[in-house]
């Protein structure tokens, strides 16, 4: 049973590791901190084990099991940060989608929207803890759980990646260019889904961090796709709103104002606009150079990133090597490491195991010498 606002708000123990947090917000850091995209994740054998045959969405709404989930490789790595098991679907599903699927198992939505009318039947103002409160009550038991160890992330997709799954249904077959053409076809109502989403995903985060997040992540997925036009005509004041009413509300309650985190994959024309629009981090994926990266988005952001997922399937000394490049080009400070997209799911959890402990390593000896 979801339980309310108030009931979720508690005290949780102190942080032992707030390395991450400190990068995020531009302080000072003795060692780069890492984390990893999907790093509770199918490329774990401790994960089949504990998932079983249960259905994705269905774990994603069993309680236990997603904190269980979430401190995995927490325990097996020596990571810097956790972050929440979850979907980004869900919030298609609380509008009033019906799942027909899980991903990656053919069309997840029996009901895509398809024309402008189909935007009209969602609920804009559906019951949140109602329909989402497993998530909040997720990360409350997994905060507690984790007992200070390291942060825990919460997340979210972004409007114009979900507006794409939404439309497209992915799984259904190839129909790529159906999300864009909508937009251009039907501009009143890609507006208006739009900004059905965003106001979902702001209640959503909030919400996440009343439950005890410590930090949120914002995945535009297929954000590069659109193009700069689109991009900055449709997202990018999006992901600004976003960004902007997830902190001016969490202030109205008085929360703790948390460091937000922006991923627009592929998106490279935007990284300096990125940069200005009130994210704490911006995260680039491994396309990107970071030098470059670095540049384009200046000294007020911290960038978060970037190798390439396929780096980790190399040999040992391989992955060491570049990660030492990859934090010569970063630098140590406004930097957290990661991979520029989530770990496949056919790594090898001793080699992520490598790239981990490269990073504190190298970054600790690059540190001792400045």
């Amino acid at each position: 049973m979801a339980t309310s606002n108030q009931e979720r708000v508690q005290e949780f123990a102190p942080l032992e590791n707030d390395l991450l947090l400190r990068a995020a917000r531009g302080e000072r850091t003795e060692r780069v901190p890492v984390w990893v995209m999907r790093q509770a994740g199918r490329y774990l054998p401790e994960y089949k084990e504990a998932k079983g045959d249960k259905a994705f969405f269905a774990t994603c709404r069993d309680v236990e099991l997603v904190s269980r989930l979430t401190i995995q490789p927490i325990d097996r790595f020596a990571l810097d940060g956790a972050i929440i098991f979850s979907d980004i679907l869900i919030i298609p599903l609380a509008l009033g989608l019906t799942a027909l699927n899980d991903p990656g198992q053919g069309p997840v939505f029996a009901d895509p929207i398809k024309k402008p009318e189909d935007v009209d039947r969602l609920n804009p103002n559906f019951d949140i803890i109602k329909e989402l409160g497993y998530v909040y009550e997720s990360i409350t038991l997994t905060r507690q759980k984790l007992k200070g160890r390291v942060p825990l992330f919460g997340f979210t997709g972004a409007p114009w990646t979900l507006m794409k799954y939404m439309i497209e249904n992915l799984g259904a077959g190839p129909n790529p260019n159906a999300a864009r053409r909508f937009l251009i076809e039907y501009p009143a109502a890609g507006e208006k889904l739009l900004k059905i989403l965003t106001d979902a995903i702001v209640r959503h985060l909030v919400e996440q961090v009343r439950a005890g997040a410590q930090i949120v992540q914002v995945f535009d997925s297929s954000g590069g796709e659109l193009g700069p036009g689109l991009f900055t005509k449709y997202e990018l004041p999006r992901l600004q709103d976003i960004a902007y009413k997830v902190k001016q509300e969490v202030k109205k309650q008085g929360l703790e104002l948390i460091p937000m985190v922006v991923f627009a994959k592929d998106a490279h024309y935007a990284t300096e606009q990125l940069a200005t629009i009130g994210f704490d981090v911006v995260q680039i994926d491994w396309t990107q150079n970071p030098t470059h990266a670095r540049r384009l988005a200046g000294t007020k952001v911290t960038l978060q990133g970037n190798l390439d997922p396929v780096m980790v399937f190399g040999t040992d000394d391989e992955i060491r090597h570049n990660v030492k490049e990859m934090i010569q080009k970063f630098g140590t400070q406004r930097y957290i490491a990661n991979l520029g997209h989530g770990v496949m799911k056919e790594t090898n959890p001793d080699k992520l195991k490598v790239f981990i402990d490269a990073v504190h390593t190298y970054s600790e000896e690059i540190n001792a010498l400045s």
